[in-house]
């Protein structure tokens, strides 16, 4: 096999062209290449160069100041973004571009991308799938399109043997910027390291099929043929060069061994979850969880689920399933979302993929930003910012149980529990019940059509969705059902005739 050429960051970033197409990985600040991403940034503010450029991101790269897409956040450098999800973070320079037109944002599910991806490497021109259908990227909808500047859908629907269908083109890649833990002298990359792979293996074929560039930055080099076979995530043939960067920074930090499975936590140290709406919508939510099944959660309050399982020794057969590669275990805190204490497995997000959407999972649990009338739930755009679907409309495509995680209100909203009951302080200024929803993620009707049974839990009442609509299910204790529910929720809500009080256990 070929030696890999070993340069610096900056001779990276000057691989990029004008108008070029480049990809990245990355999950938030999870195998993020941000050493590369900052020196392409900083050559465009010295030089005004790469400019027009197409970025492509299955997930979110990079959270915060100075992390991942921020370093392309300046007028000019990009002209298109095609990703599942941007920023969670109303400070994000990137999206406040987004937001300005600055640049055409394209939103398409996760795991379309990576779909994408792969038709990219084997040469297909297009990509066919059902997912999405009946969302904000179906093109009937909003095609995805996040802003004006988007113009028309990246998505067309047509029909194959009868069904409908959403078709994307494939999107060829002129520079890929990954990261990697170690590189031998051939270019052959391990990720010990990092807790999960992304789809680097999948950006980096995809990259080479188009004849572009692959730059892989990595902790550190070893001869040739001292990484185990097993172990190489990237083979050399797909590498174009290397940067090595020394004090890279590890995922979860002293916690990244038990994400990586090179150490077990103690049990007792997996975390809990302090008294708080948080762990009351964990609790209830948890309730729902049967001995045996797979398990996926999805970003913020559902990520708690388990340690309340935990804490309480219940269902310890369930296997806990995120988007991003790791099974079993416990999940890791939300700054390292995605990835798992005391992992089983560690698989690549391409198959986790191919799994969520051949109805792979028993039951899953996911945020919601707005709800409303009908059911649908809206969690890619709302409140001022447009973090995209991620995931999310792949996961609830097979999966038999739904339960949406989130708050009844948010903004300034203070509550929790005393004296085994709900005690509501200040109610926030925004609330999650709306008329129709500002975008839809999750579409209801849809869900109905298929016999998926979903529940929507917040700290005051438990919902769930019937043909004709909502229903409320149970109350929590201490809360006045007109006053603290009714209301608050801008459309006629059913009662259900045998509306029951939340377990005390959950203000406990």
């Amino acid at each position: 096999m070929k030696y890999v050429n070993t340069i610096t960051a900056d001779q990276a970033a000057a691989l990029v062209n004008d108008g070029d197409t480049i990809a990245s990985c990355g999950c938030e600040n999870v195998l993020v290449p941000d050493v590369l991403l900052r020196a392409l940034g900083t050559r465009y503010t010295n030089t005004g160069s790469p400019r027009a450029i197409t970025e492509i991101h299955p997930i979110i790269v990079g959270m915060g100041e100075g992390r991942g897409l921020e370093n392309l956040a300046h007028p000019g450098m990009v002209a298109k973004a095609i990703g599942s999800g941007y920023s969670f973070l109303k400070t994000s320079r990137y999206t406040e571009l987004l937001k300005n037109d600055a640049f055409a944002a394209h939103v398409v599910p996760m795991g379309t991308i990576f779909q994408m991806l792969r038709d990219c490497a084997a040469g297909r021109r297009r990509t066919y799938t059902r997912i999405g259908l009946g969302t904000f990227v179906d093109p009937s909808v909003e095609g995805g399109c996040l802003n004006a500047a988007a113009g028309r859908s990246l998505a067309e629907r047509i029909e194959i043997e009868g069904e409908t269908h959403l078709a994307y083109d494939t999107q060829p890649i002129n520079v890929a910027f990954l990261r990697g833990t170690t590189a031998d002298e051939c270019g052959n990359i391990s990720l010990e390291d990092e807790p999960v792979s992304l789809g680097v293996r999948a950006i980096a074929q995809a990259t080479k099929a188009s004849g572009g560039k692959v730059i892989v930055q990595v902790r550190r080099m070893t001869r040739k043929g001292s990484i185990h076979p097993r172990m190489v995530e990237v083979p050399g043939i797909f590498v174009d060069a290397v940067v090595v960067v020394p004090d890279q920074e590890l995922a979860g930090g002293t916690l990244n061994p038990a994400l990586t499975g090179a150490t077990q936590l103690p049990a007792g140290d997996v975390g809990s979850v302090p008294l708080g709406v948080e762990r009351i919508i964990a609790s209830r939510a948890s309730m729902e969880v049967r001995d045996g099944q797979t398990v996926n959660l999805g970003v913020g309050m559902p990520i708690e689920v388990p340690k309340i399982l935990h804490e309480r020794q219940g269902a310890p057969l369930a296997t806990y399933f995120p988007e991003h590669g790791s099974v079993g275990g416990i999940p890791g805190e939300r700054a390292i979302f995605g990835t798992n204490i005391n992992p089983d497995a560690i698989i690549d997000s391409t198959s986790v993929f191919d799994c969520f959407q051949g109805g792979g999972l028993d039951i899953t649990f996911l945020g919601c930003g707005q709800i409303d009338v009908a059911g649908n739930v809206n969690v890619s755009k709302f409140n001022g910012i447009v973090p995209g679907c991620g995931g999310f409309i792949d996961i609830v495509s097979r999966t038999p149980r739904v339960v949406f995680c989130g708050a009844f209100t948010a903004g300034g909203f203070d509550a929790g529990p005393e004296n085994g009951r709900l005690v509501i302080r200040k109610e926030g200024r925004f609330i999650k019940f709306v008329p129709e929803v500002e975008q839809i993620t999750f579409n209801a009707a849809l869900s109905a059509q298929k016999g998926q049974q979903v529940t929507y839990v917040t700290e005051r009442a438990v919902f769930h969705r019937r043909d004709d609509g909502l229903e409320l299910a149970e109350i929590a204790p201490g809360v006045d059902l007109q006053r603290d529910v009714l209301d608050l929720i801008p459309f006629p809500m059913r009662v259900a005739r045998d509306l029951v009080t939340m377990d005390a256990i959950h203000f406990n």
